[in-house]
């Protein structure tokens, strides 16, 4: 009996998600109550819409993370795919050349900062807001101001939509993010990548003396969230149908408090892409509670955000101390 008791009780990894999972639940019963058609099909099918480019920003984000370290890049070469596509377009490249291209970008960025990480052995934090100056100071250069799309490929692809059960709407770019999600999923659970990517946040000594790949698996998680980006950037160019310099200002921090509310360790070795995704949902909830509310500034989104995430801090801080 005692240990069918131990095996149903919830491993403490579990533990953070599932509180992500219920701060969602929480914030969809009061947005439930309190406003008329919150709960309607339409505004939780926008949550997905409206945030594609967020979440597959924070599936790249959780592998870095994973692995003890951290990207400030990610906004800055989401700003510069977009851009580098409405440049592109603009000037008459077809849509066919220019998608895959710009993807390119943000994976080379990704090998660089992966190189200066783990080769000339630079710290995560200052390899990458080297590049998020570099990625941002180009934008500039390619595009002061912005650039619409009007390539009919590149609006044909933004614009195409489906219904599902003839209510939930959903778009190409929900359609891109829940396959990135679905790829993240099998690479972090059911390849030798995502086990070392996970051996490497427990103890990186450790893994190398278990002789693991760690040196390309750095390297590649580099690589995961640049792609990531120059992804996202390509949604967030759908999304607004334009390339703009000044996009993406401080989402690398969106990302990452949405990977930390989805319960994925800032020390590694712990979390998983699906919390980061339920982490994406809860952040686009409280601006829709906030938008719904109509008398709040927008800046209260930032404010129950950060006390959200010191909460979720301090129990990862607990969790660590009770696991030691």
């Amino acid at each position: 009996m005692a240990n069918v008791a131990r095996r149903a009780r919830l491993d403490r990894r579990y533990l953070p998600v599932v509180g992500t999972f219920v701060v969602l639940a929480l914030l969809v019963a009061l947005g439930g109550v309190r406003y008329d058609n919150f709960l309607s099909v339409g505004v939780l099918a926008n949550l997905f819409i409206n945030n594609a480019f967020l979440i597959v920003l924070a599936v790249g984000m959780t592998f870095v993370i994973l692995t003890g370290g951290i990207d400030l890049s990610v906004g800055a070469v989401l700003a510069l795919s977009s851009v580098t596509a409405a440049y592109l377009m603009q000037a008459g490249v077809p849509a066919g050349v220019v998608i895959p291209l710009v993807v390119v970008v943000g994976s080379v960025i990704g090998l660089l900062v992966g190189v200066m990480v783990h080769v000339f052995e630079i710290q995560p934090f200052i390899a990458t807001l080297a590049a998020m100056f570099f990625a941002r100071g180009l934008c500039f250069v390619i595009a002061p101001e912005s650039i619409p799309i009007k390539d009919e490929t590149f609006v044909a692809l933004a614009s195409w939509d489906t219904w599902a059960g003839g209510q939930w709407r959903i778009t190409s770019s929900v359609v891109i993010a829940l396959a990135v999600v679905a790829v993240a999923f099998y690479l972090l659970h059911y390849t030798q990548f995502g086990r070392t990517v996970y051996a490497i946040g427990g103890g990186e000594q450790s893994a190398r003396l278990m002789g693991l790949p760690v040196a390309r698996t750095k390297v590649l998680v580099y690589v995961v969230s640049g792609t990531c980006a120059g992804l996202g950037g390509l949604l967030f160019a759908m999304f607004s149908r334009s390339g703009y310099s000044l996009s993406g200002v401080a989402m690398e921090l969106d990302a990452i408090a949405a990977v930390v509310i989805g319960g994925t360790l800032l020390t590694g070795g712990t979390g998983f892409v699906l919390g980061s995704v339920l982490g994406v949902l809860v952040l686009g909830l409280i601006q829709t509670i906030i938008t719904f509310e109509g008398t709040l500034s927008s800046w209260w989104t930032k404010i129950v955000i950060g006390a959200l995430l010191l909460v979720f801090v301090v129990l990862q801080r607990l969790l660590t101390l009770r696991r030691t």
